[in-house]
């Protein structure tokens, strides 16, 4: 048994772990934001043509895969990460 600490999260996986926490985090509010306006009738007479509402619309349609993208690119570095360690620590 060995007393060997983790090693921390470079930091370019924490950026990514940032990342894909506020690109999934607003798309997940544009959602609700388009579900709310909905309901309160804010669509009615192209109204989600208008304004920032087109915005709102685009970004769960490019955030969600963007934030799947980078969670795939986040498991690979952490992947690769743990593979160098062990590795280092099988010597």
């Amino acid at each position: 048994m060995t007393n060997q600490t983790p090693h921390a999260a470079s930091r370019l996986e924490r950026i990514l772990a940032y990342m894909v926490a506020g690109v999934v985090g607003a798309s997940i509010l544009a959602f609700f934001a388009v579900i709310i306006g909905t309901a309160v009738g804010a669509g009615a007479d192209n109204g989600f043509g208008q304004g920032v509402w087109p915005a709102v619309l685009a970004l769960p349609l490019f955030g969600l895969p963007l934030g799947f993208v980078l969670i795939i690119v986040l498991m690979v570095m952490t992947g690769m990460r743990r593979a160098r360690e062990a590795r280092q620590n099988k010597e």
